[in-house]
C-alpha cells in the first residue's frame, strides 16, 4: 500500500504529468500524414464525440471539486486544457441538461451537475463495479502484450480513458488483484513506476482475430485472418490486403524476440497487435501521438504511422481537429459502433442528455430572438403611424409581423436531423 501512496503522489504531481506530455505539442507539428481518401460515416463518429469528450472532462473536475461545486472562472482556467476558446459560462449554458449553473450572493456563477448528470454518475458507477474483472483482464491482456510484461503507470494514464479505466484504477485493479499485478519502481524515480503482471493467463492471450476465427460458424472454426472493410470497388487496396492477409497470422501475444525486425513477419504482429489494441478501447480507436509514445513497450516499428496507412482495409486514420485517430474499420458499421462496451452504453445516455440540452438552449434563443425581432417590428409601425399622422394622411396602418420569423436552423426538421447526425449520435 506504500508503493500505492507514492503513486497517487505521482498522479497528482503536475510536473510529473507535464514531463511526460510537454512534448506532445512537438511531436503533433512533426506528425505528418499523406492525404487519404476520407469516410464520412467515420469522420462524423469522430466530429460527435469532440463535445461529449469536452462535457465528460467538465464533469470529472466538478466532480473533483468541494461539495462536487465548481466556480466558473475555475471551470475558464481549465478551458486551455480542454483545448477550447470563447466564456466558461456560454459553454456551460448550452447544455442546462447536464450543468446547473447559478449566481451566488457573491455575484459570482457556480457550476454543479443537475439531477438528471448525477444519476448517470451513479449509474455509470455501478456499472464499473460490474465492469471490474473486464477490466482487470483488460490490463492483463496490455501488459501480456507488452515486451516486458510491464508498462509505466504515468504514461498508461494518458489512455486509460480509451480502455475504461478510471481516476482510481490503480487502487480498485491493480491492489485488488494482487496475485495478478504489482507495482514496480527499478530506477527509484518516482515518474518511473509501473504496473507489472505476475501471473500469465493463457485464456487471455487470445486476440480478437483469433476469437473470431474460432465463433466462425461456417465448419467449426477458421483459420484466423483480418477482414477488409473497403468497398470492391477499391481493386488496388483490396489486393494488397489479399496478398498481406495470404500469410499466416500472427498472435500479438507472440514474444517478439524471435522476429526479424523489417520482416513481413514482424509487420504482421504489429498489425495484429495494434488491431488487438483498438479491440481493447471503447470506441475501437487512439490517437496516434499517444499510440507512438508505447512503441518501445510493443515492439511497434518506428515507422508506425507509415505501417497503419499501408493497411487502409483494416484501419482508418483520420485528421479531424488537426488530431490524428486510428479507427479499426470492422468495429464501425457505417458510423455507429458495432458492439457497446456496457460502459459506452451509459456514457450514450449523456450524449443523449446534451442532446436535449442544446435542443432546449436554442429553442430559448429562437424565441428570445423572435421576440426581440416583433418589438423591433412594432417599434417600426409605431414610427411609420406617428410620420403619417404629422402628414394629415388617414390611411390605416395594420400591424404585421416579419414573415421572416419562422422556426428555421436547428428548428428546421431537416437541419434538425443533419446537425444532430454530424455531432451526435450519442458522453474519452
Amino acid at each position: 500500500m506504500a508503493m500505492v501512496r507514492e503513486l497517487f503522489g505521482v498522479l497528482g504531481s503536475s510536473t510529473a504529468i507535464q514531463h511526460h506530455t510537454k512534448s506532445i505539442p512537438l511531436l503533433i507539428r512533426r506528425f505528418s500524414l499523406p492525404s487519404t481518401r476520407k469516410d464520412p460515416d467515420l469522420e462524423s463518429a469522430l466530429s460527435r464525440n469532440k463535445r461529449w469528450v469536452v462535457n465528460s472532462r467538465l464533469k470529472n473536475i466538478i466532480l473533483r471539486c468541494p461539495n462536487q461545486v465548481a466556480p466558473v472562472k475555475f471551470l475558464q482556467k481549465k478551458f486551455k486544457t480542454l483545448d477550447l476558446q470563447g466564456k466558461a459560462l456560454n459553454w456551460l449554458k448550452k447544455y442546462p441538461c447536464c450543468f446547473d449553473v447559478y449566481l451566488e450572493e457573491d455575484d459570482e456563477y457556480y457550476c454543479r451537475l443537475t439531477k438528471p448528470m448525477m444519476a448517470l454518475v451513479e449509474e455509470e458507477e455501478l456499472v464499473k463495479e460490474a465492469q471490474e474483472p473486464v477490466l482487470a483482464d483488460r490490463l492483463a491482456k496490455l501488459l501480456m502484450m507488452s515486451v516486458d510484461q510491464r508498462l509505466n503507470v504515468v504514461k498508461l494514464n494518458e489512455l486509460k480513458r480509451s480502455f475504461g479505466f478510471g481516476d482510481d484504477y490503480v487502487v480498485r485493479i491493480v491492489a485488488k488483484y494482487a496475485d495478478v499485478f504489482r507495482l514496480v519502481n527499478y530506477s527509484g524515480r518516482k515518474s518511473s513506476m509501473e504496473i507489472e503482471l505476475l501471473s500469465w493467463k493463457p485464456e487471455l492471450a487470445v486476440s480478437a482475430v483469433e476469437a473470431a476465427a474460432a465463433a466462425d460458424e461456417c465448419g467449426g472454426g477458421s483459420e484466423p485472418s483480418f477482414s477488409c472493410s473497403l468497398p470492391t470497388t477499391w481493386t488496388n487496396p483490396w489486393e494488397r490486403f489479399m496478398e498481406f492477409n495470404a500469410s499466416p497470422y500472427i498472435s500479438p501475444y507472440r514474444e517478439p524476440g524471435e522476429l526479424v525486425e523489417g520482416s513481413k513477419e514482424s509487420e504482421k504482429r504489429s498489425v495484429g497487435l495494434v488491431h488487438e489494441l483498438l479491440s481493447l478501447t471503447l470506441w475501437k480507436k487512439l490517437s496516434m501521438v499517444k499510440l507512438s509514445h508505447f512503441k518501445k513497450e510493443f515492439g511497434l516499428p518506428e515507422k508506425l504511422n507509415g505501417m497503419l496507412l499501408k493497411h487502409p482495409g483494416i484501419f482508418y486514420v483520420s485528421n479531424k481537429y488537426q488530431v490524428h485517430t486510428v479507427l479499426l474499420r470492422e468495429g464501425y458499421d457505417g458510423s455507429e459502433l458495432v458492439h457497446k462496451d456496457p460502459l459506452v452504453v451509459v456514457k450514450d445516455k449523456f450524449g443523449e442528455l446534451m442532446q436535449q440540452g442544446l435542443y432546449e438552449y436554442n429553442r430559448r434563443r429562437y424565441l428570445a430572438n423572435l421576440e426581440k425581432k416583433r418589438e423591433k417590428g412594432i417599434e417600426s409601425v409605431k414610427s411609420v403611424v406617428r410620420k403619417r399622422d404629422r402628414t394629415d394622411h388617414g390611411d390605416d396602418v395594420d400591424e404585421q409581423e416579419s414573415h421572416g420569423d419562422t422556426p428555421g436552423g436547428m428548428f428546421d426538421p431537416e437541419e434538425r436531423k443533419r446537425f444532430y447526425q454530424i455531432l451526435f449520435s450519442d458522453t474519452q
